[in-house]
């Protein structure tokens, strides 16, 4: 399985776990690294003083590559770059903004980057922008989303065509299956959330992880357009969100509901009726699984991906 992506970050597997707010902590990040993938640590839900506390901690458990994913609208992004560069970690994936802002910054401080697109346009940007490699992140995904609703089978040969860089597929992977499915469309490598959300190493709350394996299709859906589109689960904050843009809220109307912290409440804390769920559509693929550890998870994965790699080449 080796390639550009595995050639790029140092790792074994060209596999990386997103960087979930209140899910990938040092824990998660540190188990996907020593599993032979790619473990980031989510500063979307971090101050600057906890990011560099889940570093030292990553640090203190693994010797292998790690990184940081940074949402670029994040009011404090220059003081967790700066976290970022004083602690010498090795790999930043940006998103939500412009990746001309810190490419050229983080290399020159010897760090790799990835940026997190959602259309072929702006994975074009990230090659002019000299970002190391793109992840092309599909409708599926949980959490924020890209505002043109593109499935991954559909985004990943898009940019494939627009863009040579070393390209990761995300949005809707949780089987080897669909690592080998992505591959044969043009990524290199895949980047996974929701399977990972829900490990034993995730920070993320057990009331969190037992809601989202009970989930079937069409439990979670694309609200808050207005602000950034955001993939939730249903439930009663999904429903105040959802009945305030059915009556024609504004933005900030909908802010007002939102609030602050509500998605620590519902995630990290456990509060599934009045916090913010946000899981991938791929949880319903899911549905009655136990948690399982991290390693056990990126095992199967590697061998579902062998053999369907197997059963096809046996078929031709």
């Amino acid at each position: 399985m080796k390639n550009r992506v595995t050639e790029t970050f140092g790792i074994e597997l060209p596999i990386i776990a997103g960087g979930m707010v209140w899910c990938s902590g040092w824990e998660l990040a540190s188990a996907v690294s020593n599993a032979g993938g790619l473990g980031l640590l989510g500063a979307g839900s971090m101050t600057p003083e906890i990011l560099a506390e889940h570093i030292e901690k990553t640090r203190a458990v693994t010797s292998r590559p790690f990184g940081v994913n940074v949402p670029l609208m994040k009011p404090d992004a220059p003081k967790l770059m700066e976290v970022i560069a004083e602690k010498k970690v090795p790999v930043v994936f940006t998103s939500a903004g412009s990746p001309k802002k810190w490419t050229s910054w983080l290399h020159e401080r010897g760090i790799k980057v990835a940026h997190v697109v959602a259309s072929s346009k702006f994975a074009a940007k990230c090659e002019e922008a000299g970002v190391d490699a793109v992840v092309a992140e599909g409708f599926e995904a949980g959490g924020h989303n890209g505002r043109e609703e593109t499935t991954t089978l559909c985004l990943i040969p898009a940019v494939r065509r627009a863009t040579s860089l070393p390209l990761i597929a995300a949005g809707g992977i949780a089987t080897g299956e669909a690592m080998l499915a992505v591959q044969a469309l043009g990524a290199e490598g895949v980047q996974i959330g929701t399977l990972f959300a829900l490990t034993q190493e995730s920070s993320a709350s057990e009331a969190f992880k037992r809601r989202c394996l009970q989930l079937n299709e069409g439990d979670t859906k694309l609200l808050l357009r207005k602000l950034s589109p955001t993939r939730l689960v249903r439930g009663g904050f999904f429903d105040a969100i959802e009945a305030a843009e059915n009556r024609g809220a504004t933005g900030d109307e909908l802010l007002e509901i939102i609030g602050t912290g509500k998605s620590r409440l519902g995630i990290f804390e456990g509060d599934l009726e009045n916090g913010e769920l946000e899981i991938g559509q791929v949880a319903s693929l899911m549905c009655d699984s136990e948690i399982e550890p991290v390693e056990k998870v990126v095992k199967r994965l590697v061998d579902e991906y062998r053999n369907a790699l197997s059963k096809l080449t046996a078929n031709n």
